[in-house]
């Protein structure tokens, strides 16, 4: 039987232009999409825009506009940033669409008819701003609970969904089914609410006071609640009540990716309108968490919102997809700011994968005719190398199923890592000059196909920039860039061309970014201020005093009875040296054998914890990351820097 993967985003208001927060879901999906499809599964990815309610007639009224038209203007919004995203999605849904609107009726219809929907009087708080009815003793100091606004008292007849008779129900099924709401605690967030009594669920809205909606087919007088319209665009999206033959391919679908601020409408409402509708439950409903600005919520009234096109024109698709994954582990909140993004830009990427991608093409290029080389003896090292990159695969692969892609891409990171540190120790500049030919080769293939693996890997993530990186590496475009493929053993890569293009990922300063965001704001550039104190000032030949060298670390150990120090053996130039450095909290000795850094040669020597140390390593410090000063290309050790 041919395995499946059916995924969704929730569908967003056209009441305003997508955030970061609509950016992120759809990029996850995406993600996972795409990986599915690396792995051999058919894949159905499908998300849209949510057309009806009052917070869309209110925007249409502010712009003067009819509800419609202000739809077909604003859908485009989301549409031309999926695009410039990337996105793989199979069907974009509207629910203006008329299939949609169809299916809705056809639904209301049937439940109705068998008096699962039920007409009453309703006395209730209403939220405009969440479209949601509320008891007196949901409300937190008088307010909506979910987002603070001020609600409405609102006394009329309407429409209900006999959704309490589903309440014991539904209750058993979560505690059957642990991974139908995931994060765990999610569930036990539903599981909370499920335990006070389970009240029906008003489906409609007048036409007296909202008339932007889809009519209720047993009733002109009334629309659809937006949200019982809404979550049926997941049926409705692959051929629910209109072909059966493709209902039946995708649903129940696999995944369902949600906001936190929308889990009582996917855990309970949904649930229960599904079993009244006599269809299977999605395997999994995905509660993702926030993105903060700080430790603050990003909210428009706040004005603290990131509009992903200013990040993207200035760092790239791929840069902003990768960061997102990246950052945020996916049931947890994550904070975005502009320097938390460079950090990671310049770490993972410029410092580390475009780094090592550079140094392996450079040296194919000057000592093998720009061929990668077939290779000779395998030693321990390189296999270790490559072993590393099979067991990223096998992270990679457990991450898509526990949903925890910020995982799998922190183990692809590591083989990069790994890999600069091979480099580091087999010298390959020293074996070129040498004349080691045999040993060298094995050099530039195996950090080749570890670099081809790792293209493959982060496929999915960075689409735009792994396909450049295969293509530097001289493979062919029609050759699967898959999962699959990278099970077989086989050498693809001896004997292709490749092609040096310079920096696959450019460093960022953090105040070259400031300027340009200036530049795009109408601003002038400012003139750089002096924030040193005039009396701590020094002039170039105090400068000149320190001596600043490379290194290479040749043996790390911790230090006995301090958690922050580690003990180096360095090599500078023909010296060997002892050196302590206060790194052991973001370093692990493993990481740190093989490292060209840089040292303050000259500095006296000094006893630390026992420990003799001649000289300091440089690093730089932002919040809780440290990383060490490096220089780019292929310095040997004991080179001068000034």
């Amino acid at each position: 039987m041919d395995k499946k993967f059916y995924v969704t985003t929730p569908i967003y208001y056209v009441n305003d232009k997508p955030h970061i927060g609509h950016a992120y879901t759809t990029i996850l999906a995406d993600v996972l999409a795409r990986f599915h499809r690396s792995a051999g599964d058919k894949t159905f990815f499908l998300t849209g825009t949510d057309e009806h309610g009052q917070k869309v007639q209110r925007a249409a009224e502010k712009n003067n506009l009819g509800c419609q038209q202000h739809c077909d203007e604003t859908v485009v919004r989301f549409q031309e940033l999926w695009k410039t995203l990337g996105m793989t999605h199979d069907r974009f849904i509207r629910t203006t669409d008329a299939f949609h609107k169809e299916v809705v009726q056809k639904v209301l219809q049937d439940l109705f008819d068998r008096d699962l929907i039920y007409k009453a009087e309703y006395t209730g708080w209403y939220c405009v701003g969440c479209e949601r009815f509320f008891t007196e003793k949901d409300l937190v100091d008088g307010k909506c609970p979910d987002c603070g606004r001020d609600v409405n008292e609102i006394v009329e007849s309407n429409y209900f969904f006999r959704m309490s008779k589903y309440q014991d129900w539904l209750i058993k099924y979560i505690e059957e089914h642990p991974d139908f709401i995931l994060p765990k605690f999610r569930a036990n967030e539903t599981l909370g609410f499920l335990r006070r009594p389970l009240e029906d669920l008003c489906i409609s809205r007048p036409k007296s006071r909202l008339a932007w909606g889809i009519e209720l087919p047993f009733d002109k007088d009334y629309v659809c609640y937006v949200w019982f319209d809404a979550l049926l665009n997941y049926v409705s999206g692959v051929g629910y009540l209109q072909n059966e033959e493709d209902f039946k391919k995708w649903w129940p679908a696999s995944c369902q990716l949600i906001g936190k601020d929308i889990l009582t409408t996917h855990t309970v409402y949904w649930p229960t309108m599904l079993k009244a509708m006599d269809l299977p439950l999605p395997k999994t409903i995905f509660a993702h968490g926030w993105w903060l600005t700080g430790k603050t919520k990003m909210s428009k009234s706040l004005g603290n919102v990131v509009n992903p096109m200013d990040m993207i024109q200035r760092c790239g698709v791929d840069a902003f997809r990768y960061f997102l994954l990246a950052e945020m582990s996916p049931g947890s909140d994550a904070s975005f700011t502009e320097e938390a993004f460079i950090n990671r830009y310049n770490t993972d990427l410029a410092n580390d994968l475009g780094n090592l991608a550079s140094r392996a093409l450079k040296m194919a290029v000057r000592n093998c005719n720009g061929v990668i080389p077939r290779p000779g003896n395998m030693q321990s090292e390189d296999t270790a190398l490559l072993a590393m990159a099979d067991a990223a695969l096998v992270k990679m692969e457990e991450s898509l199923a526990n949903l925890a892609l910020d995982k799998g891409i922190a183990a692809v990171l590591d083989v990069v890592r790994a890999g600069n540190r091979y480099f580091d120790a087999a010298a390959p500049w020293t074996l070129a000059k040498n004349g080691e030919t045999e040993r060298l080769n094995t050099v530039i293939y195996t950090v080749a196909e570890a670099m081809r693996r790792v293209a493959v890997l982060l496929d999915p993530v960075m689409p735009g920039k792994m396909k450049e990186l295969r293509d530097m590496l001289g493979m062919d475009p029609e050759l699967p860039a898959t999962m699959e493929s990278l099970h077989s053993k086989e050498n693809v890569l001896s004997g292709r061309s490749v092609i040096d293009r310079g920096g696959l990922f450019m460093r960022i300063q953090l105040e070259d970014a400031a300027a340009e965001k200036g530049k795009k704001a109408g601003k002038k550039a400012e003139k750089p201020v002096n924030v040193v104190a005039p009396e701590e000032l020094i002039d170039i030949s105090e400068f000149a005093k320190v001596k600043l060298k490379t290194a290479r670390v040749l043996t790390a150990e911790r230090v006995e009875g301090a958690d922050k120090l580690l003990k180096l053996s360095i090599e500078v130039g023909a010296e060997k040296r002892p050196l302590v450095a206060g790194v052991a909290q973001y370093y692990t000795p493993e990481e740190m054998v093989g490292k060209t850094i840089v040292i303050v040669a000259n500095l006296k020597p000094a006893v630390i914890r026992g420990v003799e140390s001649c000289g300091m390593l440089l690093a730089a410090k932002a919040g809780k990351r440290l990383a060490l000063v490096t220089v780019e290309g292929d310095m040997p050790s004991g080179a001068s820097i000034g």
